[in-house]
């Protein structure tokens, strides 16, 4: 079996971050989003992973490399334009082969990982096609499946104003040879894509098995800022805390917060769940639950909390708390007075910004 991540976004709904980094790079509790994918593939014991790429190719390539640091083999597969996910699968044909696969979407977070799907596909050879489904409170805003009395898919609904049920598609796709008939099939949508829908659908029609797996853990799609925010916060829940940095005598953080090597809490509070980076220095300073802190950050007479922070940036001398904010790499935050208001932001790369 075979892993295919669909890597080729580009990133919109999270600018101005994403104009300078793919956003599937984008770290959720200071790992990438992308590498949580290809370590949720590689833990269901899959090794051979074909990546997607379009215009952020050339970051993604230098980022993940041959696979070598996760333990598995990529290969990647070069999208001219953003014509669809079954267009994806139709240029991966010759990675593939006549192998099973999985598909998930590499923007995309879900808790548990996906070895029991996996298992659930691979224990079924009969079956053709099986879909993640998960309970959604609006499923008008999602693609809906209905199913039939037999448990199979009977058919997928996009966006339908009387939804048939409230299982929504969430992203991650199993699939034997047999979706390469329906990709070569389908027609592009009203916009111009090739869209998986259709392909499923197509499969349906012509009496191929198409089965859900129903999750009934959380999952998110980071494709917005406060999705990736809620992302964060539920990642940093699962992580086992550890300290293997330095927190002086007159700083307390409790037990819920990881130190990475070679960061520094000086003079501070830092409550988890919360993770400060390698080479980061926390000074006279709070760090409030569910902040994810990256490398190389300074934080200075400064309080936030629900907030990630990027590589290099640097916040100093800021009277009111930040919260729910994403703040991109190499970005100054300072002020140079006093005034007792909330500071909500979304900066990008490079910016600097400071309060008067």
């Amino acid at each position: 079996m075979k892993g295919l991540i669909l890597s080729g976004g580009k990133g919109t709904r999270l600018y101005p971050l994403t104009y300078t980094r793919a956003k599937q790079l984008i770290p959720v509790a200071n790992k990438p989003v992308l590498f949580r994918v290809i370590e949720a593939i590689r833990d269901a014991n899959i090794t051979e992973i074909g990546i997607v790429i379009g215009d952020t190719g050339p970051e993604i390539r230098e980022t993940v490399g041959d696979g070598l640091q996760f333990g598995v083999q990529i290969t990647y597969i070069e999208q001219d334009a953003p014509l669809g996910l079954a267009h994806a699968v139709k240029i991966s044909e010759d990675f593939l082969g006549d192998d099973r696969f999985v598909m998930f979407l590499g923007d995309n977070v879900i808790q548990g990982g996906i070895s029991s799907l996996i298992a659930d596909f691979a224990h079924h050879p009969e079956w053709n096609s099986q879909i993640v489904l998960t309970a959604v409170e609006q499923p008008e805003q999602y693609g809906v499946a209905e199913l039939n009395g037999e448990g199979r898919i009977a058919r997928l609904i996009e966006k339908p104003k009387v939804p048939p049920s409230n299982l929504a598609l969430v992203g991650i796709y199993m699939f034997d040879a047999h979706i390469f008939e329906a990709v070569h099939q389908i027609e592009p949508s009203f916009r111009g894509e090739l869209e998986i829908t259709d392909a499923i659908q197509w499969l349906i029609e012509h009496g191929y098995s198409v089965y859900p797996h129903v999750h009934t853990g959380w999952w998110i799609d980071t494709g917005r800022p406060h999705e990736m925010l809620t992302a964060n916060s539920l990642v940093l829940e699962e992580l086992t805390p550890c300290v293997e940095g330095t927190i002086d005598t007159d700083s307390e953080v409790d037990s819920r917060v990881t130190v990475e090597a070679g960061a520094e809490i000086i003079n501070s509070v830092v409550r988890g769940p919360a993770i400060i980076g390698r080479n980061t220095r926390i000074i006279n300073s709070y760090v409030g639950p569910f902040s994810s802190i990256y490398n190389d950050v300074v934080i200075e007479n400064s309080e936030i909390e629900r907030s990630i922070v990027l590589e290099h940036s640097a916040i100093r001398n800021i009277p009111a708390r930040i919260q729910d904010s994403l703040i991109g790499r190499y970005a100054q935050v300072d002020i140079n007075d006093v005034r007792p208001t909330a500071i909500k932001m979304h900066l990008g790369d490079y910016s600097r910004l400071g309060l008067l």
